[in-house]
């Protein structure tokens, strides 16, 4: 199996690349390739649609870190992203948010959406690995804002915030190629305070996942 292993930044998988280097992509008889993307939706989609239509994977995983809007997952949880949605692409009217399908100018059920998400119908591999499966919203510009915050709850109801993830799995979606979006909290959405962000630790417990996962695969 051909993987190709996606990340915005060397930095958030630099010890899980150094290894596949080491090893000269080959894990259990799959060739791994990695993909560093940049940051935000249109590096990433740029990125991997231009690596899509060069040569396509048989599995495309993106691995980074990423804020939670809940306390049931503090810094340093791991987990896998079910379904996902563009979570700025719209208006912030009176308070609340109003996306494009509120506006009139996408439809809901339009391929690749399905009720406004974009949806990774392909889970069942992935449960052996014992990680929960949440809701994440990409948002390009990182919430800071409470009332921003809330809107954006109310509106979608995400665990995990990040700036790449829809870019994902709608260019996935687009070309009915499988993947999964691994995430590790590095902080609470809306905490300024990055005294008080957990990225390194962040980063080193997704890359132990991050490195189990590819171990196991195919075994």
């Amino acid at each position: 199996m051909y993987i190709l292993l996606v990340a915005a930044t060397e930095n958030e998988i630099r010890t899980t690349s150094d290894w596949i280097s080491s090893v000269k992509g080959s894990i259990n008889g799959h060739e791994v390739e990695v993909l560093i993307t940049g940051v935000g939706c249109a590096a990433t989609s740029y990125a991997l649609t231009r690596q899509l239509l060069w040569r396509s994977p048989e599995m495309v995983i993106q691995a980074g870190i990423g804020g939670s809007f809940s306390d049931q997952y503090p810094p340093k949880t791991v987990v896998f992203i079910k379904e996902e949605v563009f979570a700025d692409l719209g208006a912030f009217e009176n308070g609340d948010f109003t996306d494009i399908f509120d506006l009139g100018l996408a439809a809901a059920n339009s391929h690749p959406f399905t009720h406004r998400m974009l949806v990774n119908s392909q889970l069942e591999p992935w449960i052996k690995y014992g990680l929960p499966f949440v809701k994440g919203a990409t948002i390009n510009c990182i919430s800071s804002t409470a009332n921003q915050i809330e809107a954006i709850k109310n509106k979608y109801d995400p665990i995990i915030e990040s700036m790449e993830g829809a870019a994902l799995h709608y260019a996935c979606l687009m070309e009915h190629i499988p993947f999964i979006q691994l995430r590790a909290v590095s902080n609470f959405v809306g905490e300024r305070d990055k005294s008080k962000w957990k990225m390194i630790e962040a980063i080193t417990v997704l890359n132990e996942k991050l490195r189990r996962i590819l171990g196991w695969m195919g075994e």
